[in-house]
């Protein structure tokens, strides 16, 4: 699949203190409360503007609006301007439950995980681009890593997704969400490298606080595509 996705290591206490409690301070006009939180945290000047820009937009969502396409993925941005985040190229957990729905036994629902009561309706995956998919929590987070390990199947399953060492940088986000004691959110094209020209990627968050791993990854498929194109042609021409 064709989606750029992102894993954010994230518990649920600071998607309180990151964006639920600075939403109402945006509603309320009380941006020098978000900018102060940014500051705390060293935030540049730069990113603390797209930090209070998401906020923006957040409080702006409208009740009819899908919370993974909205509040989700915002919630997926605004990780990025506080820690690092993770990436690979078209493997999720959400395509893995469509797969195996036994799956969900490792991923929490929005509705035990939001503070407020939100209207939005949400479907606990991603659906579409630009949408935030499942979350695990931090013991589902220890959990699965100790499956990974221990039960050959679950290994296999995630391998048969995450290929081409892609599972190293799954692997990675995991055992730092574990070591940091919070949760696992995933979400696509918060960051959207471009493999012809790295220096061109975007991203809605920090884009240098994106891990290299997983773009370094997609680089290299996309150079062997294009060298195994190249040959292909250069048969057909002779």
């Amino acid at each position: 699949m064709g989606y750029d996705v992102s894993f954010h290591p994230i518990s649920q206490s600071e998607m309180d203190e990151w964006y639920f409690t600075p939403l109402n301070w945006v509603k309320l006009g009380q941006e020098e409360k978000v900018l102060k939180l940014a500051n705390r945290y060293g935030m540049e000047p730069f990113y603390a503007q797209k930090y209070f820009d998401t906020l923006r937009v957040g409080a702006d969502t409208g009740e009819d609006e899908l919370f993974d396409k909205s509040h989700g993925f915002y919630l997926a941005v605004i990780q990025g301007f506080f820690r690092t985040y993770y990436y690979t190229r078209g493997s999720a957990f959400s395509f893995l439950a469509e797969q195996k729905p036994e799956y969900g036994r490792y991923f929490t629902p929005w509705e035990q995980l939001t503070p407020y009561s939100f209207p939005n309706p949400a479907e606990n995956r991603i659906v579409e681009n630009y949408c935030s998919g499942v979350y695990l929590s931090s013991e589902q987070v220890a959990q699965l890593l100790r499956n990974m390990e221990e039960n050959p199947q679950v290994h296999a399953d995630l391998e048969s997704l995450w290929s081409c060492g892609q599972l190293a940088v799954l692997k990675k986000a995991l055992t730092v969400a574990r070591k940091l004691g919070c949760g696992l959110l995933e979400a696509t094209e918060v960051v959207e490298p471009n493999p012809i020209q790295p220096n061109e990627s975007e991203s809605y968050s920090n884009l240098y606080h994106c891990d290299r791993d997983g773009i370094f990854l997609y680089i290299d498929t996309v150079a062997q595509q294009i060298k195994d194109a190249m040959a292909i042609n250069d048969q057909e021409s002779k």
